[in-house]
């Protein structure tokens, strides 16, 4: 099966369940281990739908597991990084309306 999402599609789909394990109270060590048990799962069932998603899975099933577990938490960086990038865009936006 093949996960044809784009590379941003796939970003906030992967925001979309850390917020998800945010908002239940998770911690992030416990998303970070989510994160990494479906990391195995779309590394050993799906084939990868762009080159980002192949890049990935190629280091997936090439790294040991300590490397997946950096590669995990790297990415969960990434989406937090991204996340607060937008919300502080929205903010400015939000600022801007008010201006006028």
């Amino acid at each position: 099966m093949e996960l044809s999402l784009s590379w941003e599609k796939w970003k906030a789909m992967l925001r979309a369940g850390i917020n998800v394990g945010e908002f239940i109270g998770f911690s992030e060590d416990r998303i970070k281990d989510a994160a990494y048990r479906l990391g195995g799962l779309l590394a050993g069932h799906i084939d990868a739908g762009n080159r980002e998603q192949r890049l990935l899975q190629e280091l997936w099933l090439e790294g040991t597991e300590e490397e997946r577990r950096a590669l995990t938490s790297m990415l969960v960086k990434l989406i937090n990084r991204d996340d607060q990038r937008d919300k502080k865009l929205v903010n400015r936006q939000d600022a801007n309306k008010d201006r006028h």
